[in-house]
């Protein structure tokens, strides 16, 4: 268990915190590129703290907070220039880096618009995302992970949950979970709704082992049936720190992307590329998004497939848990490793350095280890993926399945192709 004192600071997240600093050193996915080119600004929120994201007619991003620092109305509503964003309100524009370059009812021979600046971040595009950096200069690479950059073809869900993002994140180290979250209870619910559970799933688990790397930790697990020779021992898959995790196998390449909105929101991302071997990949002008269904007409969570169980969990610990009686187990031990790596990254960015994962030269592409064999069921695993688990009881699941399905039949073989 946690005390009340560290339980706050692993997961209060605004400015000044030691978590938001340490936070505040990485890029989060902030928009879909389609939002801006629907509207070239927008208001978006992250890490407690509003701002206006905004897109030049030359293509470049941008990001200002919210509040123009004239009087303080909102630049999420501003005019897009050439050269920047002007507030509606009187006038004031502001350039990518903040400078202000107009003040028009002020006088010009004053220097009073060189004493006056908006404390911009750093926006880019990759993978059919706007991404955000809000911290303290100098800025670091966006980092190009394989799923972002690689051939395929792409889909993204989304969902903001009332929630702590830290929760989700420690879900992530806690492989036994899967057996019975996605196992026992999944069987049990398909009985009564009608339907049989995937067996990828519930394998029983003797074995589970988690490796510090310079992206974060791999978690391995062996199940009932496989050995230390399998995929999901001998390579395993990364919870990438701070707030990713990369799962793969079948042809499905993922990054489940949990982006603390504020102490109590998390935008939960499934980020999937379609990439099976041998496949010969189309351009995608557009990456489709789609909202992920987790509760139904009557406020009830909809548990008839992975990740809805998953929120399920995350959402009714609580907004934040109360981590003060809680009770650790042996099964806990993922758990404990990721805590203690964030009070450790929190004392490196207190002392002034660069925490885990900062990348500060430009690299093409990151390819992150994931196992392709997942659960030791080969092609199972995706079809199961690609199902859903079930056949789907709500229209927003069946939308859901249709638009994994169309982007897996997008993907050509290359014989086919030849």
């Amino acid at each position: 268990m946690l005390t009340a004192e560290m339980n706050e600071e692993l997961t209060r997240v605004g400015p000044g915190t030691p978590m938001g600093e340490l936070l505040r050193r990485y890029w989060y996915p902030v928009a879909f590129t389609r939002e801006l080119e629907d509207f070239p600004v927008t208001r978006t929120r992250l890490l407690g703290e509003n701002f206006a994201l905004f897109k030049t007619p030359n293509g470049r991003y941008g990001i200002l907070p919210e509040a123009c620092p004239h009087r303080k109305a909102s630049l999420a509503y501003g005019v897009v220039e050439p050269d920047g964003l002007r507030c509606s309100y009187h006038g004031w524009m502001f350039d990518h880096s903040g400078t202000c370059l107009d003040q028009p009812a002020e006088r010009d021979e004053t220097n009073f618009r060189d004493r006056v600046r908006a404390d911009a971040g750093a926006a880019q595009e990759m993978g059919g995302l706007v991404w955000a950096y809000i911290g303290p200069a100098p800025v670091p690479e966006l980092p190009r992970f394989d799923v972002y950059v690689m051939d395929g073809v792409r889909d993204v869900g989304w969902a903001e949950l009332p929630c702590s993002w830290l929760q989700i994140m420690e879900n992530a180290v806690d492989p036994h979970h899967v057996e019975w979250l996605h196992g026992r209870y999944f069987e049990f619910i398909g009985r009564h709704q009608g339907f049989t559970a995937p067996a990828s799933f519930g394998k029983k688990h003797e074995k589970v082992g988690f490796t510090a790397f310079e992206w974060g930790i791999i978690k391995r697990r062996v199940v009932e049936g496989a050995s230390e020779e399998d995929d999901d021992w001998k390579i395993g898959h990364p919870l990438v720190f701070p707030y990713n995790m990369r799962v793969g196998g079948g042809g499905i390449e993922q990054m489940q992307i949990r982006v603390p909105i504020d102490d109590t929101t998390t935008r939960f991302m499934l980020y999937t590329t379609h990439a099976p071997d041998g496949g010969v990949f189309g351009d995608q002008p557009t990456v489709p998004d789609y909202e992920i269904p987790w509760r139904d007409d009557n406020g009830h969570h909809i548990t008839n497939y992975v990740e809805g169980q998953d929120i399920m969990t995350w959402v009714s610990q609580g907004a934040i848990p109360d981590r003060t009686t809680e009770h650790l187990g042996r099964s806990d031990i993922g758990v404990t490793m990721l805590r203690r790596m964030f009070k450790e990254q929190m004392k490196i960015v207190a002392d002034g350095g660069d925490p885990l994962g900062t990348v500060r030269e430009p690299r093409e592409r990151i390819d992150l280890p994931c196992e392709k064999n997942k659960f030791h069921a080969g092609a199972g695993f995706a079809l199961d993926f690609m199902s859903m688990g079930s056949t789907c009881f709500s229209p927003q699941l069946e939308e859901l399945k249709r638009l994994h399905i169309d982007a897996a039949a997008r993907v050509q073989p290359q014989a086919a192709a030849s």
